[in-house]
């Protein structure tokens, strides 16, 4: 009895333990994206990287793919950012992963339409 008790204990441990550390993360207005949530988990590098080597080096702007597109979708809808908050969009799962993030030492993390609305207002 206590030897099923403790597989039974250890098969269900996993799950308990996933769902209290996962990050909890404002997706912002998040919607449908370019590809399945699963693959842009694993793979938005690769498509982000992608895209900057085809922009700096062929001037290719594809708005669909770019950083720039992103967060228009994912910037938190309370303060139209990825990188404000411990649970804004890019640094959540960044934070949960150990990787750093080196793409906002260039671009902005706010959202362009918001910045452009708070540029005007002045």
């Amino acid at each position: 009895m206590k030897m099923i008790l403790f597989i039974l204990l250890l098969a269900v441990s996993p799950v308990w333990a996933a769902d209290a550390v996962a990050p909890k993360i404002d997706i912002g207005r998040g919607g449908e994206c370019v590809k399945d949530p699963q693959w842009m988990r694993k793979n938005h590098m690769h498509l982000l990287k992608h895209q900057r080597d085809e922009t700096l080096r062929k001037g290719a702007r594809d708005d669909k793919v770019s950083l720039k597109g992103c967060i228009e979708c994912h910037a938190s809808t309370s303060d139209d950012s990825v990188t404000a908050r411990a649970d804004s969009f890019c640094v959540a799962c960044h934070h949960y992963e150990a990787v750093k993030i080196d793409c906002f030492e260039c671009h902005s993390g706010k959202r362009k339409s918001a910045w452009l609305q708070q540029r005007n207002a002045k």
